[in-house]
């Protein structure tokens, strides 16, 4: 069946039927739904279940992570002599989080490290030349990049001209050429570790193993905490070890003591004990990221780093009202983007387009809208007189990063995960890149199109008894990119009240009802505002808590909707 209403279609697919017969000596203890759910995530027999929900966790022995020992032993080195550490993070909440994991772990064990967060739009992303000089002329003799460098190999080589050696600290994907670092800790080197760990991951990983072999007891609770805002918000699979450090820093979030969460949860009105993987992501995560979007990534860093309640509450505020000057760019420029795109664009697999009015700091979010709104890949550039900064969003599992490599010559630099990457091009190379990439595309999609599906995992009655059906999926999560929430379908699902909310009325709340069941529902930036009282829907959701004046019920979060056939 196919979606109408919606300008671009999405197919509503049921998965599969998985084979259950692993679940065999299950018992009546393990719901029929929650099985099918297991083995549709790959968990196929009753052994790997009670493992996978169990909430004790054994992580990964961190002295599988590449080069982690030698980076280990260089850090005992540094510490015994009291040398001068500069640490080079990125500008997003990975970064910024990994970068404050690591100046706080290595302070603790009597350093003074200088920390440094590149400006986004004067520096762009990663280690660059000016700011290795400073970090030198300060004295730096041990550089470590955080969430960056992989592909730095100039600047590294700067850097070790100047004096210094580097540790790099990273997860990107591995370039042709590596830079001349003196040891690159980055799981993506050996195939085999098990999970793809986000910089923040590395960096605990790091600093777990320094303090085991320095002998000094390691404060797991607060740093943990961090592993999981930055895990989530850099959009990495939860899978493996990655949904356990999630699962361990979401209880230890809700018991911190670090000022600028309790701050951030403060201006957002959260209550950290109810929180979640999706309100660190949808809430936390662009207030952090605005800093680096709109201002100096600097300002959030300060607020992870700070012990004053005061500051924190102060940098809070500034982060929250530059992420409401981010939200308002972000959907102007969302919607000059696109009035430009035209139905030939959407003859194509990939959307490429830009302006030269929207910032490079909300490029990636403009991207990501895009690719939502129509349903493929986005590639959203700033236009600049000389060069031009891009930003790519993949959608249903197209490899963005890839495409980048096949045509790296194209690029002065560029880097980036499966589904989102980033470069930056000479300005007059932009036509090439279009032409290049679209004729790549046709061999690797001989149809011209990238198929847009909704997966739901199984069709769901809306019935009373779905609190214990939630309470089951809770312990599923946490869910993001690779543990995506379980999706259900229901259908002729009578409308018995509706109305739009949001700053812009964007959003559709419903109240539903089946088998004489009221249900709470949301739509977010809906095209089904005409929707009519007593119509039925079909409906796409996913089950959610709903946390409001201290109450907690369940609630429908509506993925796709049509109105019933008669």
């Amino acid at each position: 069946m196919t979606t109408t209403s919606n300008k671009f279609q999405k197919q509503w697919e049921i998965s599969t039927p998985p084979n259950l017969d692993g679940f065999a000596d299950a018992g009546t203890g393990l719901p029929a739904l929650i099985r099918t759910l297991l083995a549709k995530r790959g968990i196929l027999d009753t052994e790997s279940a009670r493992n996978y929900l169990a909430k004790s966790k054994k992580l990964t022995d961190p002295a599988l992570m590449p080069n982690i020992s030698k980076a280990v032993n260089r850090l005992v080195q540094s510490c015994e002599n009291n040398e001068k550490i500069g640490i080079f993070g990125d500008f997003d909440v990975d970064g910024i989080t990994a970068t404050t994991l690591l100046t706080e772990g290595l302070a603790n064990l009597g350093l003074s490290p200088i920390s440094y967060i590149p400006d986004r739009f004067s520096e762009g992303y990663g280690p660059n030349m000016n700011a290795i000089k400073k970090l030198a002329q300060q004295g730096v003799t041990l550089l470590i990049t955080a969430d960056c460098g992989t592909s730095s190999v100039k600047e590294i080589d700067q850097a070790n001209h100047l004096g210094m050696e580097v540790i790099i600290i990273d997860h990107h994907s591995i370039p042709s050429v590596l830079p001349t670092a003196y040891t690159i800790v980055n799981p993506k080197l050996n195939s085999s570790y098990g999970s793809e760990p986000a910089a923040v991951g590395v960096a605990y990983k790091v600093l777990t193993a320094l303090y085991e072999k320095m002998e000094v007891p390691y404060d797991h609770i607060e740093t943990q905490s961090l592993v999981a805002l930055g895990t989530i918000c850099d959009l990495v699979p939860l899978v493996g070890e990655n949904r356990d450090l999630v699962r361990l820093g979401l209880e230890a979030i809700r018991s911190t003591n670090r000022p600028g969460l309790l701050a951030l949860a403060n201006e957002s009105n959260l209550d950290l004990s109810e929180i979640t993987a999706e309100t660190l992501g949808w809430n936390f995560g662009p207030k952090i990221n605005a800093a680096g979007r709109m201002k100096h990534g600097e300002i959030a860093l300060q607020l992870l780093l700070t012990k004053n309640k005061i500051e924190a509450q102060t940098l809070a505020i500034e982060l929250n009202n530059l992420n409401q000057q981010r939200r308002h760019n972000t959907e102007k420029a969302t919607a000059i983007l696109s009035e430009k795109i035209n139905n030939l664009d959407l003859q194509k697999p990939l959307i490429i387009t830009g302006d030269s009015t929207i910032s490079s700091g909300i490029v990636g979010l403009a991207a990501a809208r895009i690719a939502d709104q129509f349903s493929r890949p986005a590639i959203v550039m700033q236009i600049g007189e000389h060069e031009s900064r891009g930003s790519c969003r993949s959608v249903n599992g197209f490899n963005i990063v890839e495409l980048l490599q096949r045509h790296k010559d194209l690029f002065i630099k560029f880097g980036g995960h499966h589904g989102a990457a980033g470069f930056t091009i000479n300005s007059e190379r932009i036509d090439e890149l279009k032409n290049r990439f679209f004729e790549d595309l046709k061999s690797h999609f001989p149809s011209n199109k990238i198929k847009s599906e909704l997966e739901i995992d199984e069709r769901l009655k809306l019935n009373n008894n779905h609190d214990q059906t939630m309470q089951w999926i809770d312990l599923i999560g946490p869910y993001g990119i690779g543990n995506k929430a379980p999706i259900f379908l229901s259908e002729k699902i009578k409308i018995v009240a509706k109305s739009s909310v949001g700053k812009n009325k964007e959003h559709l709340q419903l109240k539903l009802m089946h088998t004489q069941q009221l249900w709470d529902a949301i739509h977010f930036n809906s095209n089904y505002h005409d929707l009519r009282v007593d119509e039925y829907v079909d409906i796409v959701f996913s089950l959610e808590h709903n946390n409001f004046r201290g109450q907690k019920k369940l609630q429908l979060q509506i993925k796709d909707l049509k109105r019933s056939k008669n």
